[in-house]
């Protein structure tokens, strides 16, 4: 069975035509996961841990003045700022993130908040957005969708399904309103684990 992350979907669904095969492709081609391969990972694992234990803001500040990649030293500081800025004086509270899969028509994907945080008071799970491109409405409403669709059974204190966009240090959270439907997203699977074993 096919195993791909929510952000994988997104960007498959993102597509038409020839591209969104194209993208099909290049999932299913690429190799297993690396860290060495993701960009964003320190930068992730400092912000969860700086939650998880307790740590003010000053610690992204620390993680930063040891960090010795170039390519990070340049591309990491929006982020950081980024993060910083939306923290702002919140009241942030760790806690335990659930993860979880979604799956249909032989595809599986994965569901997994980085941060579980009470932000003044209300329970978040919270996927973080680290990329340059613009975190669209119907990104945010897809990748909310599926967090509503898992993990709601696993989260019983309320907790709002929410991703943030960490340049622009904003948080969006899953709006009942929006158009994402279960039909939908599964059609996009059924599309995906159709195409797999031909690509």
């Amino acid at each position: 069975m096919p195993k791909i992350s929510l952000t994988d979907l997104v960007d498959i669904v993102s597509k038409s035509g020839t591209p969104k095969a194209t993208k099909v492709a290049q999932v299913k081609a690429r190799p297993d996961y690396e860290p060495a391969f993701d960009f964003y990972k320190p930068l992730r694992e400092c912000i969860v841990d700086t939650h998880r234990d307790g740590q003010d803001k000053k610690a992204l500040n620390a993680f930063f003045a040891n960090l010795a990649d170039a390519k990070k030293r340049a591309n990491y500081p929006t982020a950081i700022d980024g993060y910083k800025k939306w923290w702002g004086r919140k009241d942030l509270a760790w806690f335990d993130p659930p993860r979880s899969t979604y799956g249909q028509h032989g595809v599986e994907v994965m569901i997994n908040p980085e941060l579980g945080l009470k932000v003044n008071g209300t329970r978040h799970l919270i996927k973080l957005y680290f990329k340059t491109e613009p975190l669209s409405k119907f990104r945010v409403d897809i990748i909310t969708f599926l967090m509503e669709s898992v993990l709601r059974g696993e989260s019983q204190h309320g907790e709002a399904m929410s991703i943030l966009d960490v340049r622009k240090a904003k948080l969006f959270s899953f709006d009942p309103a929006a158009s994402t439907s279960k039909g939908m997203v599964d059609a996009e699977l059924a599309y995906i684990g159709s195409l797999w074993p031909n690509v």
